[in-house]
């Protein structure tokens, strides 16, 4: 059974995003676990793709990078070990149909249920084909987590209600990336989602500042945070361990306050 519910026990869960592999598979295990101990509730791991087509650029440049060091889905299985060794944070894998599809289903949800990933985003996978990949999920206590977009309230009502894990409440349209501001009316979002269910629904898309955190977490139930985090991998490379805790402990510190 998926520990996704875990992440939103204790209040606003802030859920990190990183790409497994940039700059290494081992720095990335560390970054995990450095993150969980800063305070993050739930890790996203993105499997590095060659068309990541809901991705800024942020993140497009850290799956070349990680693909050109050589990560693989198999790269990607062996950091869930290593993490699982140390920790019980939930863990959700981000990526595209194309390499669950190559990996073969069963395979792949048969590593997720035997390494403990609780969950699995595919932002390229249409509600209306859902149950191609959440039949076998399901079959092996892996939820797949939907994405709800800035759409019509019937819509988002279809979604929310056949919904698993949490949801991913897309706050802007277009891809992932830093944004200086967010005006989509989220409140609303958030109302639509609560007349058909009670599951956790985060905010993600955009997020980068301890203030949007903090805005995300009190119209939502939490803040989904990753070109930021990225974009710090970037930089600091393999000495990134550091400023990623500093960054998640001010963020989740923010989203402990209340919005201005």
């Amino acid at each position: 059974m998926s520990n996704i519910k875990d992440a939103f026990l204790n209040g606003k869960a802030l859920i990190a995003f990183l790409t497994a592999g940039d700059p290494s598979l081992d720095k990335t295990v560390d970054y995990i676990l450095a993150m969980e101990q800063a305070g993050a509730d739930l890790i996203e791991i993105g499997i590095p793709f060659s068309d990541p087509t809901a991705e800024g650029v942020v993140i497009q440049e850290a799956d070349i990078r990680a693909l050109k060091a050589g990560m693989t889905t198999d790269g990607v299985f062996e950091i869930v070990e290593k993490v699982r060794e140390k920790c019980k944070i939930p863990l959700v894998l981000m990526t595209y149909l194309n390499p669950v599809f190559h990996y073969g289903y069963e395979r792949f949800f048969e590593k997720c249920e035997a390494l403990s990933a609780d969950g699995i985003i595919v932002p390229d996978l249409p509600f209306e084909e859902k149950k191609e990949v959440s039949e076998v999920a399901e079959k092996h206590g892996v939820d797949v987590v939907s994405m709800i977009a800035p759409t019509s309230k019937e819509r988002i009502q279809m979604i929310a209600e056949d919904a698993k894990g949490f949801l991913y409440v897309v706050s802007s349209m277009g891809v992932t990336g830093v944004r200086t501001n967010i005006e989509t009316d989220l409140s609303s979002i958030m109302a639509s989602i609560r007349e058909v269910t009670d599951l956790p629904a985060a905010v993600g898309f955009g997020i980068s500042t301890p203030k949007q955190a903090r805005e995300m977490a009190a119209v939502s139930n939490g803040a989904i945070v990753g070109s930021a985090i990225v974009k710090l991998i970037e930089k600091y490379g393999e000495d990134a361990q550091e400023p990623l805790k500093e960054y998640v402990r001010e963020m989740k510190a923010a989203m402990r306050m209340q919005p201005d």
